[in-house]
């Protein structure tokens, strides 16, 4: 099973909280934006991604599924 994460750009700040939660699904790079490196993640990584969504300062990113 996966689920997918959604952000909303126009809210996201790129602070770097959810990478430094969830490296593996979320990047913030050298251009100053936040990405989202995986389409779907797996269950696994689930209580990480909760943790990276309700520490995010400015409430831009969710979870689908």
């Amino acid at each position: 099973m996966s689920f997918r994460v959604v952000a909303d750009y126009d809210r996201c700040k790129s602070h770097g909280n959810c990478m430094s939660v969830a490296p593996e699904v979320f990047e913030v790079r050298d251009d100053g934006y936040m990405y989202i490196l995986l389409e779907e993640v797996p269950d696994s990584m689930r209580t990480a991604c909760e943790s990276a969504v309700d520490g995010c300062p400015e409430q831009a990113l969710r979870i689908e599924g």
